[in-house]
């Protein structure tokens, strides 16, 4: 039976579990030697931020890093990997997307798979093998994992962070070595060349300012550093799976920040599994995300067909055109957070107006429980009379009007500046995060006033509403 993919909502919603206590060892063949760099002729990088799941320990080790950064290689040793373990042909190749440099030429290419040759819809582009996909099933060997779903200690992405954290202090002993080589190369940054927010320094998180998604990253932030505080616990009470690892406890051997670098990672190319078991549905796909190229209007799934996932593509492709996979039906603020991107034709895309009832009110109770049994029914009646209209709608002015000051600037100061060309990757995806933003607020009040105009008796006065609903 063919099971589909889609993004995961990442930590927002993410169950949680406990590692069982008698995980499956993991194969580990021989350490090979080092894949010989190949020669390009264009000039060679001479720096490699690869520090994604774990900071090198030594200079020594940070010069190696730096002399092993030909893109060419790079991508030709992890592609080696993938077929020297039973990566069938397909039909895609693994190509350089140019970043800018801010970082005074620090940053490498990103990687992108792209078609390898000219495909139709209903190709199938790539089929990855079970065996080359991190699931919670592969690290913890445990099929009944779905039982433990209910101890509320770790979640999947923590678990999969903290399993390639001390996957990757093995080294090249490490069977997963190439592709964590590969991840560390991404850094988390999606296909606009930058990271999640909860990555972006405090002046950067001023470029969000107005957007209920600073309050988001602080929510997150404060998530996974509870996590990261459960590891240690899981150290313990699961030492059978970390027995392998001749190591330090979890918050010994790492420190919070490289715990959430790890996590972000993870969070920005796990992917969804659908109709598979519990311990398979969250799964690391190489040759998936941040590989593949997320649109929200688009079609194209991994799909776990048996045991292998496979990708079909839904449109035609020119050989080196970069693949196009759906990412879940996710607003733009959501991908921001969890991929580091948007997408300007994002059909799922809306902003939140929370309406609560003022506690202060002396009719509260009442109030609440009107509006539970109106929840509860298919179709209500409202009387309502002018006044209320008006004070409705005077409210729901004022609510956007002052949502839209608290941005610092405006949507044409927001265009000019995108239209300059010359914004930093960070600042210019929260450009273009909070400019989408504010189109949908401006259109929201547009509707509002267009309501108004349209009252039959613009001499009315507003009810009075000592205790309206507050918006939030």
């Amino acid at each position: 039976m063919a099971s589909s993919a889609s993004v995961s909502p990442a930590a927002a919603s993410h169950h949680r579990l406990l590692l069982p206590c008698s995980p499956r060892r993991l194969p580990r063949p021989r350490p090979r030697p080092r894949p010989r760099l190949l020669r390009s002729a264009r000039p060679r990088l001479v720096a490699c931020h690869a520090d994604t799941l774990l900071p090198s320990s030594s200079h020594a080790a940070a010069a190696a890093a730096a002399a092993a950064c030909a893109s060419t290689a790079s991508a030709n040793g992890f592609s080696d990997w993938l077929r020297e373990h039973g990566l069938p042909p397909g039909k895609v190749a693994i190509l350089d997307r140019p970043v800018p440099c801010f970082r005074e030429g620090k940053d490498l290419p990103l990687h992108y798979v792209a078609a390898g040759q000219d495909l139709e819809a209903g190709d199938v582009a790539f089929e990855v093998p079970m065996s080359l996909v991190v699931t919670l099933e592969r690290v913890l060997g445990d099929e009944s994992v779905a039982e433990l779903l209910t101890t509320n200690k770790l979640s999947e992405l923590a678990c999969l962070a903290l399993y390639l954290m001390y996957e990757k202090k093995q080294g090249q002993d490490s069977f997963w070595y190439p592709y964590i080589k590969e991840l560390d190369r991404q850094r988390g940054r999606g296909q606009l060349a930058v990271e999640s927010p909860l990555l972006w320094t405090e002046s950067e998180l001023n470029y969000l300012k107005g957007s209920p998604i600073k309050d988001e990253v602080v929510a997150r932030d404060e998530g996974i550093r509870r996590e990261y505080n459960e590891l240690d616990t899981l150290w313990f009470m699961a030492g059978s799976l970390f027995q392998q690892y001749p190591f330090d406890i979890p918050t010994e051997a790492f420190p919070f920040e490289i715990f959430k670098q790890a996590f972000v990672a993870v969070q920005s190319c796990v992917v969804h599994l659908q109709k598979v078991s519990l311990a398979r549905r969250f799964a690391l796909v190489p040759l998936g995300p941040p590989l593949l190229t997320y649109k929200s209007n688009c079609k194209a799934m991994l799909t776990a067909v048996g045991d292998s996932v496979r990708l079909v593509v839904d449109r035609p492709y020119k050989a080196g055109e970069p693949i196009i996979v759906w990412c879940g039906p996710q607003p733009n603020s959501r991908l921001l957070l969890n991929y580091g991107f948007i997408d300007e034709d994002n059909p799922y895309d809306r902003i939140v107006i929370e309406a609560s009832l003022n506690i202060e009110d002396p009719q509260f109770q009442e109030k609440r429980m009107v509006a539970q049994r109106n929840g509860k029914l298919a179709i209500q009646n409202f009387h309502v009379s002018p006044c209320t209209e008006r004070a409705v709608l005077d409210q729901l002015v004022g609510y956007l009007e002052s949502r839209l000051a608290d941005y610092p600037t405006t949507l044409d100061e927001d265009d000019a500046m995108l239209a300059d060309g010359n914004l930093e990757p960070k600042k210019e995806v929260a450009t273009r995060l909070v400019r989408l933003e504010k189109k949908l607020l401006h259109g929201c009040l547009q509707a509002a006033n267009e309501f108004i105009n349209d009252l039959p008796d613009h001499t009315v006065s507003p009810c009075p509403a000592p205790f309206a609903p507050e918006l939030k």
